[in-house]
């Protein structure tokens, strides 16, 4: 084991500590070796990172070995948010879907065994749940992410989240504080605002976040939103007034504040990673993600040298960024321990693989989820290879464009044969041309956000009425087709699940 550079200084090394950086490659570079032995505690991983269990497990291993306490954190939330499968689509409905079926019981379980894997793989901070309320449909970042609209709802999902995930040893970071769910914008591309008044923020977005820290919550994840009636100057990430004020004082939270990826433009475009950085600090913050987009050594030397400058420059108080190193370090500990703890009993879940609640119970939440309507006439289920029309609108960047989605894939195991196409129009031609004799599935995602997408499904309901629809993302314009099957999200399970409803084997 690699130990602290000898004369490489406090500062240094806490400005190292509150640090959550990404890097590229499915094996550690030497630079971020280097940066864990002079004080780095902590690394977050992404789907380009991982490949298989079995590599992930080497990886964090590999991470390990240099400091056995190093935090190896992800964001891992299931659903269409996912990155141990990336390339595949996720073994578990996301929380949508979760909060579609309201049994909470069934979210502890998910929550649970996916940590199982995670903490399998060496991984012990899961920047999820999300615990945003979805009050705007017209949300392009949130939506499916969320368990729905309803604080109460969200507040008891997040809750029997936290503890599955809390359960086998794997931290929770509860996330977007104090609510991304009523933004019409991605706080990727710009920053968001949100102009309600206070009693609304308590009443709806804050709800969930308290059920969390009462619930034992580890790390809460800032957003990058502007809410007037807190701070009307700074976004949540930056705001003394969100983090110290209402967060640590207010709420009693006293676990870890990560912040947001810091490279997002919601808060890059107008402060910089390096001012960002310091700002979240000397706001509240303990640890700085970044890495999602940047992912180099230099990154991390630049957010570390702008962290001791603004110490040596008064800026930043030493002790707030002792303060935040030593919650870093407390949370290492912690996960540290259950990692010992664990050593006999975490393996041991792989005998459950197959039986509930172990693999299988992605696909039971993502059965129990569906919901679907017949139309006006009766519905004979598929028995020969239909056409798949995905309509496919642009992916968010949380999301991603790597991961496969849809029913295609489902269905061709299950009717051999089956043919798909791709579409970003309400081009009705083109699907009626490809399709031929073959009957039709259309999936999309979030119609009531695409009217284009409306456009085409009516033209091919008009033209072929025995087409079926499939609703990816939130459920909410009226159905359509001869049969309509509403999956609360677009993971692997979801498509096996709607898959299964078209044939007629739903179980």
């Amino acid at each position: 084991m690699t130990t602290l550079v000898h004369g490489a200084d406090t500062l240094t090394r806490d400005a190292l500590t509150v640090l959550q950086p990404g890097f590229v490659g499915t094996t550690a570079p030497d630079w971020l070796l280097r940066r864990i032995g002079e004080g780095l505690s902590s690394v977050g991983l992404f789907g380009r990172n991982i490949v298989s269990p079995e590599q992930l497990a080497a990886l964090t291993a590999q991470l390990r070995a240099e400091r056995d306490d190093v935090l190896v954190a992800i964001d891992e939330e299931g659903g269409d948010v996912t990155r141990l499968e990336v390339k595949q689509g996720s073994s578990f409905p996301g929380n949508y879907a979760l909060g579609s079926v309201d049994d909470v019981e069934l979210t502890r379980a998910v929550a649970r065994e996916l940590g199982r894997r995670l903490a399998r793989c060496g991984v012990d901070l899961n920047w999820a749940p999300s615990a945003d309320v979805n009050s705007n449909a017209e949300n392009p970042v949130i939506g499916v992410r969320s368990f729905g609209p309803d604080p109460d709802l969200v507040a008891r999902h997040t809750v029997a989240y936290v503890d599955g995930l809390q359960g086998v040893g794997v931290a929770a970071c509860t996330k977007h504080f104090p609510g991304h769910g009523d933004t019409n914008v991605d706080s990727h591309d710009a920053l968001p605002r949100i102009d309600v008044d206070l009693a609304t923020l308590h009443a709806r977005e804050l709800v969930p976040f308290r059920a969390a820290i009462a619930a034992g919550t580890k790390a809460v994840m800032s957003a990058h939103i502007l809410l007037s009636a807190l701070d009307p100057h700074r976004p949540a990430t930056l705001s003394p007034q969100i983090l110290t004020g209402l967060l640590r004082q207010e709420l009693g939270f006293e676990g870890l504040i990560v912040t947001d990826g810091m490279e997002m433009q919601a808060v890059a475009a107008t402060y910089g990673i390096e001012r960002g950085s310091v700002l979240a600090i000397a706001a509240g913050a303990d640890a700085i993600c970044v890495g999602g987009g940047l992912c180099d050594e230099d990154t991390v030397l630049q957010l570390r040298d702008a962290l001791v400058n603004a110490v040596r420059t008064g800026e930043l108080p030493e002790e707030r960024l002792a303060d935040a190193a030593a919650r870093v370090r407390a949370l290492a500990s912690w996960t540290q321990a259950h990692r010992a703890r664990g050593a006999e009993s975490v393996p041991g879940a792989a005998a459950q693989e197959g039986t509930a609640p172990g693999a299988g119970i992605g696909l039971v939440a993502a059965r129990r989820a569906l919901k679907v309507t017949r139309g006006d006439r009766p519905y004979t289920p598929m028995s020969s290879a239909p056409y798949v029309a995905s309509f496919t609108p642009v992916a968010n960047f949380a999301v991603g464009d790597e991961t496969p989605w849809g029913v295609a894939a489902e269905l061709d195991r299950l009717l051999p044969g089956t043919e798909t196409g791709s579409y970003a129009d309400s081009s009705v031609d083109a699907v009626l041309a490809a399709a031929g004799e073959r009957r039709i599935v259309a999936v999309v995602r979030d119609v009531h956000r695409h009217p284009w997408m409306g456009e085409a499904l009516d033209g091919l309901v008009a033209a072929r009425p025995d087409t079926v629809v499939v609703e990816m993302g939130l459920n909410e314009a009226e159905p359509r087709g001869a049969l309509h099957i509403a999956t609360h999200g677009a993971a692997r399970v979801c498509g096996r699940a709607a898959a299964e409803a078209v044939v007629g084997t739903c179980a």
